[in-house]
């Protein structure tokens, strides 16, 4: 298969450095989109990718799942896209297509294994994928998802992983009006969840540690705000929510969360801390509690996030950063201090 080379910002080893490289992409088969990456989120994934933190890392390693771009060349059969349009690719750049999963538009749950944007097998060229910290990128017409036209581009990135890892669950479990949910968490992800939940019609509750976050989670359009370290607040608010996201990727107590259920509540995660959670029998049983985990979406379903976020103007809260100021970036992701997402301006890569 003919490739061509792009640059990019990958690492070589989990304690090295980011820093530019070569790599090779295919040159477009007939049912793929080359895209032109304008705009690239950061995840904590991709943090955690590269220092090989959840095992499993192949290197060289180039991270990047929220990816935003133009369509610059289209296979002979696609007729989905067309050159010029603007594009947003996601976790996911393949599946099987053929199990239960993947014919329900639930390729994040595919049983014979989803093909990851970065570290996973790449079907054409026989290594791993390499994501979007590069200039270009070709994927299957049928993975790549257009973008609504009245969203600012730099914020809509995000969505394409913290935005439908949101949604999706929120969507699930049926948020809406006559709900009251709570968002555990103001990050890159709780604070979408902030936003998605409150768009669904939903009373939304930010629980925090923090009181420092309490101002901004009511501007991000929080209803109430309960303060997790205050034992009276907890206590009057215990048996009153519907459903809790718990966006919290580090260790936390989980049974204090479960105590704010209503009898049939249900409280997943998103987030992923590195250990497990201890759950107590009686956070559950006496209230017939749920206790779930979620990821992303499908193609389908992200799409839909998209649209429904074109249609509340939702977009995530940035820091744009250049290119060469990804380990920085790191190392302050680690610290929380970001408000809330991290996005690389891919034309200071194009620069170099």
């Amino acid at each position: 298969m003919n490739t061509f080379s792009v640059k990019a910002f990958g690492t070589e080893a989990p304690e090295a450095a980011l820093n530019q490289m070569q790599i090779d992409r295919r040159e477009v088969t007939a049912n793929d989109v080359e895209i032109d990456i304008l705009y690239c989120g950061v995840c904590h994934s991709d943090l955690h990718t590269a220092r090989n933190e959840w095992g499993g890392t192949i290197y060289p390693n180039v991270p990047g799942h929220e990816i935003v771009g133009k369509v610059s060349k289209i296979g002979t059969e696609v007729t989905k896209y067309k050159i010029g349009d603007l594009v947003g690719v996601g976790c996911l750049v393949d599946s099987c297509r053929t199990c239960d999963s993947c014919r329900e538009g639930l390729e994040q749950y595919c049983e014979n294994g989803n093909v990851q944007t970065y570290n996973g097998q790449d079907k054409h060229l026989h290594h791993q994928t390499f994501g979007g910290y590069s200039e270009r990128i070709v994927v299957d017409q049928d993975f790549v998802l257009k973008i609504p036209s009245n969203l600012n581009l730099a914020g809509t990135a995000p969505l394409l992983c913290a935005g439908i890892t949101t949604y999706s669950p929120l969507k699930h479990w049926k948020v809406g009006p006559g709900k009251k949910v709570g968002i555990v968490g103001i990050g890159g992800l709780g604070h979408m969840g902030v936003k998605i939940a409150k768009a669904m019609g939903a009373h939304t509750v930010v629980i925090t540690t923090s009181a420092s976050k309490i101002a901004d989670a009511k501007r991000l359009g929080a209803d109430e705000v309960i303060l997790s370290t205050d034992r009276e607040q907890m206590q009057k608010n215990a048996g009153t929510l519907h459903f809790i996201l718990d966006c919290v990727s580090a260790q936390h107590d989980i049974n204090a969360y479960l105590s704010l259920l209503r009898r049939d509540g249900s409280l997943t995660l998103v987030g992923a801390p590195e250990h497990p959670l201890p759950v107590a029998a009686f956070s559950l049983i006496p209230g017939r509690k749920s206790f779930s985990g979620s990821m992303i979406g499908g193609i389908k379903e992200t799409q839909e996030m998209l649209d429904f976020c074109g249609q509340h103007d939702i977009t995530s809260d940035i820091e744009m950063i250049r290119m060469e100021q990804i380990n920085g970036a790191y190392e302050r992701l680690l610290k929380g201090d970001v408000k809330y997402r991290f996005v690389i301006d891919m034309a200071s890569l194009k620069e170099n």
